[in-house]
């Protein structure tokens, strides 16, 4: 898309596309005389994020004539705009490691790729190598010279499933923004403790746990808000396979908002109930899986470049689909018997399974 206030005999671009170390020099269009300067260079400058352009007004990195200003500061038209754009510290410290990755789709401007569980998205203390930020540098070595190599959200790091990166600065900052204005679609399949009775919404708030801040928790003051859109896909004897859509993105939502409705995600170290009863060949199966059952299934956004809505699919992971298998033999067995033997010639009447929709929301 053309920016409307860039005119070829109004400035001098002398920077190559996502280059983070040569200034930029540009003159100020007439056409945004009387802005401030902070609102005139995200104008100017759009494939960056507000929040970024306004730290380098005030750490000294852009200059108006050749003086440092202010932000607020009102511009006439045609001065001498200069933009020295600063890489992080932490994206200095981060070094491209020969990872495997599952691309699931890649263009110029983005790619999908399917995390596996046990990656940690973005290095920190206790993982400051193996991520996938590092695999992403060492497979597409320009994306270095995006923030964060063009990660926009992330996944638990013992959660598997779908996550978009942007490859340029101009497609990050529309990604962010289809993030804030909840555009993209993200729906989970999961396994929960207990038969979840109805599929439902869960809405209530979440924050730092009061009582550990190494945990969230539904809040009843505080927090922000957190939407979870829950469907029940199979009923089994002690667990239920369900698809969990997510209104907002908070931190651990679906692991939070399932314990909140009293069906903790099967396997999950942090918020799960190891006293949760089952049979002995699914308790083998959930110790086996040694982490939460969930997975990001499906995510549906609109291309950044082209605004095309687009959709990918992640089929479930080999230890989830084992999972499932052997709790579809439990309730197989249990089924038969339960049942008299001139039931098993019956029609299943699926209307038997549908449920009203409730909402969870903490009082």
């Amino acid at each position: 898309m053309t920016n409307p206030y860039f005119d070829a005999d109004d400035y001098n671009d002398i920077s190559e596309e996502n280059e983070m170390s040569a200034p930029r020099i540009m003159h100020i269009p007439l056409s945004l005389a009387g802005e401030r300067l902070d609102s005139a260079i995200a104008k100017l400058m759009p494939e960056h994020s507000r929040s970024r352009l306004t730290q380098w007004i005030k750490d000294g990195h852009v200059t108006l004539n050749g003086a440092v200003v202010a932000g607020k500061t009102k511009v006439m038209g045609d001065e001498v705009l200069s933009v020295e754009p600063v890489e992080t510290a932490e994206n200095r410290a981060y070094l491209p490691e020969d990872l495997p990755l599952d691309i699931i789709y890649q263009d110029e401007h983005i790619l999908v790729v399917n995390k596996p569980a046990g990656m940690v998205v973005h290095p920190a203390s206790g993982n400051w190598s193996g991520t996938l930020l590092n695999a992403l540098l060492f497979h597409f070595p320009d994306i270095a010279q995006v923030p964060r190599a063009g990660i926009v959200h992330r996944l638990d790091k013992d959660t598997s499933g779908l996550m978009v990166v942007a490859k340029t600065l101009a497609a990050q900052t529309n990604l962010v923004r289809q993030m804030q204005a909840r555009t993209v679609k993200r729906l989970y399949r999961a396994v929960a403790d207990g038969v979840v009775p109805f599929d439902g919404t869960i809405n209530s708030n979440i924050g730092r746990d009061p009582h550990n801040r190494l945990k969230m928790a539904c809040v009843k003051f505080g927090g922000k808000q957190a939407i979870t859109h829950v469907r029940v896909l199979e009923r089994f004897a002690d667990h239920s396979y369900i698809e969990c859509r997510l209104e907002t993105g908070r931190t651990h939502q679906i692991r939070v908002h399932m314990r909140e409705a009293r069906h903790p995600l099967a396997g999950d170290p942090v918020y799960g109930d190891p006293r949760h009863k089952m049979g002995e060949d699914v308790a083998r199966a959930v110790k086996g899986l040694a982490r939460q059952a969930l997975h990001a299934f499906r995510l549906s956004l609109q291309h950044p470049a082209t605004g095309e809505t687009k959709t990918w699919t992640a089929r479930i992971p080999d230890d989830m689909r084992a999972l499932l298998a052997i709790m579809r033999g439990e309730a197989q067995e249990l089924m038969l018997a339960n049942l008299d033997e001139d039931d098993l010639d019956d029609d299943w009447d699926e209307s038997d399974d549908e449920g009203v929709e409730v909402m969870y929301v903490r009082d």
